[in-house]
């Protein structure tokens, strides 16, 4: 099997181009290939396929071999892999994902696009569909008790199911005792991807999240758009927000009249390479 890894902001993973390669079990690879010590090491297992409703698919797999409805930084290596390899000459394309048809602008330099701006699509605050059990039309700002702690929680679905909590330190989290325990809390159906987010001012935050089915990340492009959704529904941030993570910056704007996310950041390949099981 022919891969290249690559990696958005320290969010990597293995791609396969889909048009040459047929995987018999993709969920399998995706376990195997994500072993950072006995693996290539990533976050998980992405392959390229052809689309019937767009230019192209993203079939995403996290490290524990789970389905992934959608990954931000994911999707902006998958634009840049088809364009720099030659799958496409468009600099505005649109990739089918299990969260629906994304649509991404390029910036190329010199033959390679190295900075990708996603229409990230609305966020859901529906609690239904996010899905968290709720007990009002939003979670915002709601309380919720985590291992006998009461922490207040907003719930943002950008495809898939986040929950954002704000804290005065993050550097200092425990985040590996308490991901988990927000992860498989009872209150979320589907598991949750958790962002612990300091605001700095009214244009920056600063999160770590905590990845279902991978664990801590140094990015989360979707959970970047949660958190920039969640900052200003709860009146902390303008709508242009700097988030910054553990791997860089991505710029996230919500643009309440069209009720869209844009996402922009960039995307870099590390190394191609062949794996044989």
């Amino acid at each position: 099997m022919k891969f290249t890894k690559m990696q958005g902001l320290g969010n990597d993973y293995v791609y396969v181009n889909g048009f040459e390669e047929k995987l018999d079990n993709p969920s399998e690879t995706a376990v195997k290939v994500s072993d950072r010590h006995f693996g290539i090491g990533s976050d998980g297992l992405i392959l390229i396929n052809p689309s019937e409703v767009a230019d192209f698919e993203m079939e995403m797999y996290n490290a524990d071999g789970s389905r992934g409805e959608m990954c931000g930084n994911g999707i902006r290596c998958v634009a840049k892999y088809v364009y720099d390899y030659g799958l496409t000459d468009k600099t505005q394309i649109s990739i089918e994902t299990l969260a629906g048809i994304k649509y991404l602008d390029l910036t190329v330099e010199d033959g390679k696009a190295v900075q990708i701006k996603v229409d990230m699509g609305r966020p859901i605050l529906n609690p239904g569909q996010i899905p968290v059990v709720a007990y009002k039309e939003r979670v915002v700002d709601e309380p919720i008790l985590v291992d006998g702690t009461e922490y207040k929680m907003t719930s943002v679905s950008m495809g898939n199911p986040h929950t954002v909590v704000y804290m005065d330190d993050i550097e200092h989290l425990e985040i590996e005792k308490i991901g988990p325990k927000f992860e498989n809390h009872e209150r979320f159906p589907r598991r949750v991807n958790t962002e612990f987010v300091k605001v700095l001012d009214r244009n920056t935050a600063q999160m770590r999240v905590w990845e279902r089915g991978s664990g801590e990340t140094l990015a989360c492009g979707t959970g970047a758009c949660a958190v920039a959704v969640a900052c200003i529904l709860n009146g902390l941030t303008e709508n242009q927000v700097t988030v910054k993570l553990l791997g860089g910056d991505l710029l996230i704007e919500w643009d309440r009249e069209k009720d869209t996310v844009y996402m922009t950041g960039p995307a870099e390949v590390v190394f191609d390479g062949e794996w044989n099981e």
